[in-house]
């Protein structure tokens, strides 16, 4: 069965883990997003935990901000199981951050390719 929800445990707020994820692991770029993920020791409930963010440079007001955000884990909710089931058979776990790096607001069905695509790039890269 489907789960389309995206709960507190599947978001990525360790401020450790991400200072970890920044610093050892490994990056892609799908535009307009920029990907870092890194394989997780600690078991837990859920297979991927996942962060988004858009700098506040590119986006000066916090609407615009949080409006990529948004949009992102909306299409990362609607398509993730497809990796969720991958890592469950492998039983692995990882951790993910997706940077927005374009200048101006993607529509939803353009977030929504560029997820797949980052959702099938990090299967077969784990």
């Amino acid at each position: 069965m489907k789960t389309y929800s995206f709960t507190k445990e599947e978001r990525l707020k360790s401020r450790k883990l991400i200072e970890t994820l920044f610093r050892e692991g490994k990056a892609f770029s799908v535009f307009p997003y920029r990907v870092v993920y890194m394989p997780l020791k600690e078991p837990g409930k859920y297979p991927v935990q996942v962060g988004f963010s858009a700098a506040t440079r590119r986006f000066p007001h916090a609407v615009d901000r949080n409006r990529i955000k948004r949009l992102g884990r909306e299409a990362w909710r609607l398509q993730k199981q497809e990796l969720y089931d991958h890592l469950r058979s492998e039983s692995k776990q990882i951790a993910v951050f997706l940077i927005y790096t374009d200048k101006k607001i993607a529509g939803f069905s353009t977030l929504k390719d560029k997820i797949s695509v980052i959702l099938k790039k990090l299967q077969t890269s784990i």
